[in-house]
């Protein structure tokens, strides 16, 4: 009889760290010499490398530098190099393709290979007034980055009887969180965080609003209170701190018009409430309509300002 054939040969494979080995550069740019057209981009799931830039070339065939930590997560992270196609958005709906012409040490100069466009802001608006401010562990940060990626128009750090600040060196943190958070998810209008705001004063903008909520304990189910309303697209969200708003907090929202609603049996965090009552209302709100249209412009540069957005 003869010797049992070894299992290592039998199962022998080939070496896995050479088949397996890729261009990962290859993958992530475009052999094409012609820039590719609008009908091949999704803008919800964008399929080149984005990177934020206040300012965007004019036109085609402009170029504009990079630089900061948008050059370094080009340049470092992504390892990109030169004529790999990139995309740079300015996070008020302008966003343009390109390829990196040029790199440095200090940064990268983009060229347009395409006239930049202007996608129109998003169908759903709503607002998020949280009061957040005294979270500790990473926890404000959490939340601002899950109301970026569900599509909050903005949002407000509430300052309640339970929670009367918030620093100003968080804010600075959290705009970071919010861009890198709109590149995630490939959001091209950035989320805004607005100054924080006392709660007495909110009580003008739930009068003018056309439809708010107030999470509350005591308050009927979540889905009661949609299952009797027009659907609507907009609107204004409030969620209270930790230990909920005092009942003389809750009684003055809604008498200033805010509608009362409860998330379920058990005690939620802030950051949690937030979420999942902007989650509910997002998916109720949505359209079967596209959340963006294409408007090709020559000069983004020469666009008005536009108007602050209002939550009326």
């Amino acid at each position: 009889m003869q010797s049992p054939v070894s299992v290592h040969r039998l199962l022998r494979l080939p070496n896995l760290s050479t088949s397996l080995r890729f261009n990962f550069r290859a993958f992530s740019s475009s052999s094409s010499s012609s820039p590719p057209s609008s009908s091949d981009s999704n803008q919800s799931r964008g399929g080149l490398p984005r990177f934020f830039s206040e300012t965007l070339p004019p036109s085609k065939g402009g170029v504009v530098r990079v630089e900061g930590d948008e050059f370094w997560h080009m340049t470092k992270v992504l390892r990109l190099g030169l004529n790999d196609r990139v995309e740079l958005f300015n996070g008020k709906g302008g966003l343009v393709r390109g390829c990196i012409e040029k790199i440095d040490r200090s940064g990268a100069d983009f060229e347009a290979l395409e006239n930049p466009r202007l996608i129109s802001t998003q169908t759903t608006q709503w607002h998020v007034f949280a009061a957040f401010g005294t979270l500790k562990g990473g926890r404000a940060d959490w939340l601002v980055e899950k109301c970026t990626e569900l599509g909050a128009s903005s949002v407000t750090p509430l300052l309640t009887e339970h929670s009367q600040f918030i620093s100003e060196n968080r804010i600075e943190r959290l705009q970071r969180v919010i861009l890198a958070a709109a590149k995630q998810c490939q959001r091209l209008h950035q989320m805004v965080l607005k100054p924080p705001l006392k709660l007495v004063d909110l009580l003008p903008v739930v009068g003018e609003s056309s439809l708010s909520f107030v999470a509350t304990a005591e308050a009927p189910p979540v889905f009661n209170a949609l299952s009797s309303l027009k659907r609507q697209s907009s609107g204004i969200i409030i969620i209270g701190p930790e230990g909920d708003l005092s009942k003389d907090e809750v009684n003055w929202v809604m008498e200033a018009g805010a509608i009362g609603v409860g998330l379920g049996p058990l005690r939620l965090r802030v950051e949690t409430a937030t979420v999942a009552l902007l989650s509910t209302l997002m998916l109720w709100s949505d359209s079967d309509s596209d959340s963006y249209n294409y408007t090709n412009t020559a000069d983004l540069g020469n666009e008005e300002e536009e108007e602050e957005e209002t939550i009326i």
